[in-house]
C-alpha cells in the first residue's frame, strides 16, 4: 500500500516537472523530490479538494496545495458547470479577493479564465470584503462568484469560495455537481486562458458607496440614538485585511464620528505580522485593539478577520476591564436588539424569523419565542442560513438576521453570507440604544441571562494536520459512534443525534427517530440536564472541534459572577472527561 501511494505521488509530480507548468515551479517540485519527501507527499498524495463551499489549503507547488494552476482546473471546472445551467444567457460572475499572499494573483487568473469562457467579469480594483462580493452577485445580477480568501486561517493558507446566483456559496444539488466538473479537468491544458480580456470590468468605490448605502437603510433601527451617542469612542482594527476601509466608512454612514483605528494593523499584510493567528476569536488577537481602547477609554472595541465576514467585539465590565465576547455571545446581544427594535418599532406580526446553527446557543430560540418569532436551526455554515433565505424567498415570511457561534452574523438578507461591515455596525449601534437606556452591552447581556436563562458555551479544537491527522480524526468520530459517552458530568446522556445518519437516538428505550435536516458528519450528545456537546470535524480547517452548550438558571445580576464560575467549572470537567486537557 505504501509503495502504490509513493509510486502515485511520483507520478503525479512528473506530471508537474514534463507539463505546460512554469520553470519556478518545475524547479520547486524537483527541490522537493530531491529534499523533502515528507513536504512531498503532503503535496502531491491527493489533488486538493474542491468541496462544498470550494478550496482552501497551504500555498505552493503541487496537486494538493493552492497555486495558480489549482486554482485554474477548479475555475476551468466552476466554468463549465455555469454554462451547463445558464444555456442561452450572457453569464455574468463577480470576483473579490482578500488581503492574503497570492489572493489578487488567484484572482487575476480565476478573472482570465472566465473572460477566456466568454463570461462577462465584475473584477473589484483592490481587495475586499467576502460579504460585498455576495452582494455584488445579487446587485449585478451575476450567475456565480469567486472569493479568494482563506477567512481567519494562518498566513500559509490561502482559499476560493464558490458562490451562485443567489449570492450564497453553493449548497445542493450544485455543490456536489460542481465536484464532478471539477474533477473532470484531469490537466491545465484543459484551462481557457488570455481570451476576451475586453470582458472583464472594474468595480470599484462607487460600487462601495451603494453597499454602504444599503447597510445603512436595511440595517440601521436607532437612528436617532446613533445620533446621541456618535461621539462614542470605538477602537476597531481590521487585522491587516479588507475590512481596513469599508468598516469605518459604514460606521461613520450610520452617524458615529469617533472611530479610532489601529494604525499598526491598518496596514494591508498577508504575513498579518501583529499576530500569531488572524482570528478575532483569540484574545491575543485582539490585544493591540484593546490596549488602544485602554489609553483612548473607549466604550468598544471591534475586529474583523482579513476578509472582514467574522467579528470580534470587547466590551467593558463593571470593573472597566475589557471583555471579548464569543460567538454566541454577540449573537445573542445581536439577536435580542434585533428582536427587541423590531418590536418596538412594531414590525412584527407574526410571519418574522431568525436562524442559528446546530451549535450556537440556544439561547436564541428563547429570545426568538418571547418575541413570536419563528426560528430555524442548519447546519454550521453560512451557506445552510442563505439556504433557508432563499427557501423562504416569495413567502409572507420575512428574515430578521441570523448568526453562528464562529463569530459570523448577517442582519437582512441583501447580503447572502456572514457580513463583519453591517454586524460592526449594528453592533456601535446596539451600544448607543444601550446607553440611550442607561445601560451597558455587559449589562444587558446579563439582564438577558437572568429574563432568558444563562447559557454559556465552551470551544475545543484538536488541530491534527496531514494525512496522518485525517486519518486520526476519521477513527475519532468512529469511536464516539460505536462508543458514546453514557453519562457527562454525572448526568445521563439521554439522546444522540447524529446528523450523519440523520437519526435521534433516545437512550433509554432504544428508538430511534429521523430529523428533516441535511446530513453532516456532526454528532450531538444531550444530557438529562440539557448540556449539549456537539463532535464535528472541521470543514475547512485540520481540526475537530467539541463544542459545549451547559446552561442554569440566573436569579439576579447579582449572583452573575458566582453562576459564571459554576458553568466554567462544569464545561471544563466535561473537557476533562473526554481528555481535552
Amino acid at each position: 500500500m505504501a509503495n502504490t501511494l509513493e509510486t502515485q505521488i511520483m507520478e503525479r509530480a512528473e506530471i508537474w516537472l514534463n507539463g505546460a507548468y512554469d520553470d519556478a515551479t518545475k524547479k520547486e517540485v524537483q527541490n522537493l523530490i530531491d529534499n523533502n519527501k515528507k513536504e512531498l507527499e503532503d503535496s502531491f498524495y491527493k489533488n486538493l479538494g474542491f468541496g462544498t463551499g470550494g478550496l482552501r489549503g497551504i500555498m505552493g507547488v503541487g496537486s494538493n496545495r493552492m497555486n495558480v494552476y489549482t486554482v485554474g482546473m477548479a475555475t476551468q471546472g466552476l466554468a463549465n458547470y455555469i454554462k451547463l445551467n445558464f444555456t442561452d444567457e450572457q453569464i455574468k460572475v463577480a470576483i473579490a479577493y482578500d488581503s492574503r499572499n497570492n489572493s489578487k494573483l488567484f484572482a487575476d487568473r480565476v478573472a482570465d479564465i472566465f473572460a477566456s469562457n466568454g463570461f462577462i467579469v465584475y473584477l473589484f480594483d483592490d481587495l475586499r470584503p467576502t460579504p460585498e462580493l455576495s452582494f455584488a452577485i445579487r446587485e449585478l445580477n451575476c450567475h456565480s462568484g469567486v472569493v479568494i480568501t482563506a477567512s481567519h486561517n494562518p498566513k500559509e493558507y490561502n482559499g476560493y469560495k464558490a458562490y451562485w446566483n443567489d449570492g450564497a456559496q453553493v449548497t445542493a444539488p450544485h455543490d456536489t455537481n460542481i465536484i464532478d466538473e471539477v474533477a473532470k479537468i484531469s490537466s491545465i491544458d484543459q484551462i481557457l486562458t488570455g481570451k476576451n480580456s475586453e470582458n472583464i470590468s472594474i468595480l470599484d468605490e462607487k460600487f462601495d458607496k451603494i453597499y454602504l448605502d444599503r447597510i445603512k437603510n436595511k440595517v440601521s433601527l436607532s437612528p436617532a440614538e446613533v445620533a446621541q451617542f456618535s461621539d462614542m469612542k470605538i477602537v476597531y482594527t481590521p487585522i491587516h485585511g479588507t475590512g481596513v476601509k469599508l468598516v469605518p466608512d459604514s460606521l461613520r454612514n450610520f452617524g458615529f464620528t469617533n472611530i479610532i483605528t489601529v494604525p499598526e494593523q491598518c496596514i494591508i499584510d498577508g504575513n498579518f505580522p501583529t499576530v500569531a493567528s488572524p482570528n478575532p476569536e483569540e484574545r491575543s488577537t485582539m490585544k493591540m485593539a484593546i490596549e488602544l481602547a485602554t489609553k483612548e477609554g473607549a466604550e468598544l472595541v471591534m475586529a474583523t478577520d482579513p476578509d472582514a465576514d467574522r467579528i470580534g467585539i470587547a466590551i467593558r465590565d463593571n470593573n472597566g476591564e475589557y471583555v471579548l465576547l464569543n460567538g454566541n455571545q454577540t449573537c445573542v446581544l445581536l439577536t435580542y436588539y434585533l428582536c427587541r427594535r423590531w418590536s418596538d418599532l412594531g414590525k412584527i406580526n407574526g410571519n418574522q424569523y431568525i436562524i442559528k446553527t446546530i451549535v450556537t446557543s440556544e439561547m436564541i430560540a428563547e429570545i426568538a419565542k418571547a418575541f413570536n418569532i419563528e426560528y430555524y436551526d442548519c447546519l454550521t455554515g453560512f451557506k445552510y442560513i442563505a439556504e433557508i433565505i432563499r427557501n423562504n424567498e416569495g413567502t409572507a415570511k420575512e428574515y430578521i438576521g441570523g448568526g453562528e457561534e464562529s463569530f459570523g452574523f448577517l442582519p437582512g438578507d441583501f447580503v447572502r453570507d456572514k457580513d463583519g461591515v453591517s454586524s460592526c455596525s449594528l453592533v456601535a449601534e446596539a451600544a448607543a440604544w444601550a446607553k440611550s437606556n442607561n445601560t451597558t452591552l455587559f449589562d444587558l447581556l446579563k439582564e438577558l441571562y437572568v429574563e432568558f436563562g444563562f447559557f454559556k458555551e465552551g470551544l475545543v479544537s484538536v488541530v491534527k494536520k496531514g494525512k496522518d491527522g485525517q486519518e486520526e480524526i476519521a477513527e475519532m468520530m468512529l469511536q464516539y459512534r460505536a462508543n458514546p459517552p453514557k453519562t457527562i458530568c454525572g448526568s445521563d446522556v439521554v439522546t444522540i443525534k447524529d446528523y450523519q445518519s440523520g437519526e435521534v437516538l433516545d437512550v433509554k428505550n432504544g428508538n430511534k427517530t429521523s430529523m428533516e435536516i441535511e446530513t453532516s458528519n456532526v454528532l450531538q450528545f444531550i444530557t438529562l440536564d440539557g448540556t449539549i456537546i456537539s463532535v464535528r470535524p472541521s470543514g475547512t480547517e485540520p481540526k475537530i472541534k467539541f463544542y459545549f452548550g451547559v446552561r442554569t438558571s440566573l436569579t439576579s445580576i447579582e449572583k452573575f459572577d458566582e453562576q459564571n464560575a459554576v458553568l466554567d467549572s462544569k464545561i471544563e470537567q466535561m473537557k476533562k472527561e473526554l481528555n481535552l486537557v
